[in-house]
């Protein structure tokens, strides 16, 4: 099975220069563009893009997550703990509208 850190290693491997030499900044806007894709994929009901595009939106954030030397897998695991952070049930109890 493949972690997300082993994910984020191979992003780190494949485009770490790349980014590097793009910057942050950059970098987040190709991630927002990527984000604004697979918008117009739901909207469209387009299955095969939105597959493609959840792909590359969670690319772009790992590649985001190695410029900032951030743990993705890490972070969410503290986060979350494996439960919903703000009433810690599975699933989540929240009171939230919709």
């Amino acid at each position: 099975m493949v972690s997300i850190r082993d994910i984020q290693k191979l992003m780190h491997d494949l485009y770490y220069e790349r980014d590097s030499k793009r910057g942050l900044e950059k970098t987040y806007i190709w991630f927002v563009e990527e984000v604004g894709e697979l918008g117009r994929a739901i909207l469209k009901n387009d299955y095969e893009s939105i597959r493609e595009e959840l792909a590359d939106v969670f690319a772009w954030l790992v590649s985001l997550c190695n410029l900032l030397n951030i743990d993705l897998e890490e972070v969410i695991l503290k986060k979350y703990n494996l439960v919903c952070p703000k009433c810690k049930s599975i699933p989540c109890k929240c009171n939230y509208r919709e």
